[in-house]
């Protein structure tokens, strides 16, 4: 299979089903350009606060993209080129992006409430407590992994990272003051938008070329402690401050690297056809290694297809930007598809260096004792245009700049990650309805006590438990597209679309969680001693409340939908 032929027809399928599938979603659910949206209706200055179209975009992308769409096509190689281009494909169409687009479309008719609240007006306040309380237990994970994630790629040279660690630092810290800046002209000066942007982006070039000149070299346990001073300072501050403009210019870096990895992927096929041929095969099994397609496939190629965190987001900052209800359209449904091509591209990156499609595998190639996707998908991007003809040190620098992009949307996925838990802890715990205040319902100490457990939690040893998030994160799309249907039933909107989904998530998940407990019952059986011992145990006491919680909001959704109960 070539290369350009394969991510030529993914972007034309992406763009007739936004065009089609996408529209009639739309028109179906309602959507209504001349509805207040909550942004402006509830505006405060700090959590809603209109946001530019093309700004919210980019802070939605940028939350939402991450390392997720490269990790999980690359991870799930190994079963075959195939099977992952079908679930990108039609998982990112009928799944992920309806996903996203109906998580911010029922937040938006709720006055921008995370999903919880959603959950509570049409499912039950039991759905809602019990969703809520699951939803920021896998909000400290992402938060403990992810610190754990940018602290590395920030570690200096003098401390076992590398220099292009410390161009990443450099760069990501000169951003900061860039993107306040920005927002401070397009809000407050207003600065004509094209202008700022195309002084923004400028700049953010310079940002980069800086931290290539002036790596910083810490240490990294000076980075973990900077890095959780840093979200605490992003969750409490104002959003058109920090995370509409920062997640709008880093949207750039994403794009760049995107269509970086279009071009050589174009290039190097007019160059040497044979460099863009995959070389992983079409399809290895059903079961390879001991892994069953299905549920591993759905689990693992996550991002790229759907998310349960991207409804978090959805429902929890963006509805709170969206200055108008069609925009949801571009910035939920559209977003998600062009992370579906992204995921498209790193399948890609895998496929023509592996000849089996696993990162062992090029890790022998590469001759380096370890290699994450990251550098797999920077090296095989580097590799077209090598084959173009750029020379050894630009061949260098595209790598470190790709490396570079990746680690900024860990950080954005971050904070933001750090926020929705702050709302979700304020929701837990919010205002009773006879009017009396709770301390914990206060953004500052929500926001502390999150901090707080997720720095726990990555000192730690988040790793132990971290087998368990691809399913975790799965399971939340389940109550998310709940939360949507039940809601289109009582207006009385067509919602069939979301049944399927809600079944074949369900049974992923549970699936998923189910093999996991026997696998680890099988460890401890066959005599697990240690640490490897108590990680199973830990695993399996986290499995079961999972599957619990999961069974009970299945059922009490589907009793709901069915017409079984009624929610006053």
């Amino acid at each position: 299979m070539s290369a350009l032929l394969l991510i030529v027809l993914a972007i034309v399928i992406f763009v007739v089903a936004y065009l089609t599938y996408g529209r009639y979603l739309a028109k179906t659910w309602g959507i209504d350009p001349s509805r207040t949206t909550p942004a402006h209706e509830m505006e405060d200055g700090v959590d809603y606060v209109p946001a530019k179209t093309a700004v919210l975009m980019g802070h939605h992308f940028s939350s939402i993209a991450g390392a997720g769409p490269i990790n999980g096509p690359i991870q799930a190689a190994f079963f075959g080129w195939v099977p992952c281009f079908l679930w990108i494909v039609i998982g990112g169409i009928f799944f992920g992006a309806v996903q996203d687009f109906s998580s911010i479309f029922v937040s938006i008719r709720h006055k921008g409430m995370s999903l919880g609240e959603v959950i509570e007006e049409n499912i039950g306040k039991k759905a809602r407590v019990l969703f809520t309380v699951f939803a920021w237990l896998v909000l400290l994970l992402v938060i403990a992994a992810f610190a754990d994630i940018v602290a590395n790629s920030f570690i200096g040279a003098s401390y076992g990272g590398s220099a292009s660690n410390g161009s990443v630092a450099t760069a990501s810290l000169l951003f900061i003051p860039l993107a306040i800046a920005f927002g401070f002209l397009v809000y407050r000066k207003n600065a004509p938008m094209v202008v700022a942007t195309v002084l923004g982006v400028i700049l953010l070039a310079v940002c980069v070329a800086l931290g290539l000149v002036f790596p910083l070299d810490m240490s990294k346990n000076f980075w973990i402690a900077f890095v959780f001073v840093y979200i605490m300072v992003a969750s409490v501050t104002p959003v058109w401050i920090l995370l509409q403009p920062r997640d709008y210019l880093s949207s750039f870096l994403l794009y760049f690297m995107m269509a970086a990895a279009v071009i050589g992927i174009v290039g190097a096929t007019i160059i040497n056809p044979a460099s863009t041929t995959f070389q992983t095969p079409a399809f290895t099994g059903f079961s390879v290694g001991g892994s069953y397609l299905f549920p591993v496939l759905f689990i693992t190629i996550a991002c790229g297809a759907i998310s349960g965190f991207h409804s978090l987001i959805g429902s929890g900052t963006t509805s709170k930007q969206l200055d108008n209800e069609k925009d949801a359209l571009l910035v939920g449904y559209g977003s998600m598809l062009i992370e579906c091509v992204l995921a498209v591209i790193s399948l890609i990156a895998i496929g023509t260096l592996s000849a089996n499609g696993t990162q062992a595998a090029v890790q022998e190639m590469l001759g380096l004792e370890a290699i994450s996707p990251t550098v797999i998908f920077g090296t095989a991007i580097a590799n077209f245009f090598e084959v173009m003809g750029f020379s050894a040190s630009a061949v260098a620098a595209t790598k470190t700049i790709i490396m570079l992009a990746v680690s900024c949307f860990c950080l954005t996925s971050l904070d933001t990650g750090t926020r929705l838990g702050r709302f979700m802890f304020q929701e837990l715990f919010a205002t009773s309805k006879s009017g009396e205040k709770n301390i914990l319902s206060n953004m500052y100490v929500a926001t502390v006590i999150t901090a707080i457990c997720g720095f726990i939690l990555c000192l730690a040893g988040y790793q132990k438990v971290w087998p368990l998030f691809g399913a975790a994160n799965q399971l939340v799309a389940v109550p998310a597209f709940l939360a949507a249907a039940t809601y289109l039933k009582k207006i009385g909107k067509k919602n069939s679309m979301l049944y399927f989904p809600i079944i074949f998530m369900s049974a992923a998940t549970l699936c998923s969680l189910v093999l996991s407990f026997k696998n680890n019952i099988v460890s401890i059986m066959g005599g697990a001693e240690g640490t490897a011992l108590f990680t199973c145990v830990l695993q399996d006491i986290i499995i079961v409340p999972l599957v619990i919680l999961a069974i009970i909001l299945i059922v009490e959704g589907a009793q709901v939908l069915t017409g079984k109960k009624k929610v006053s």
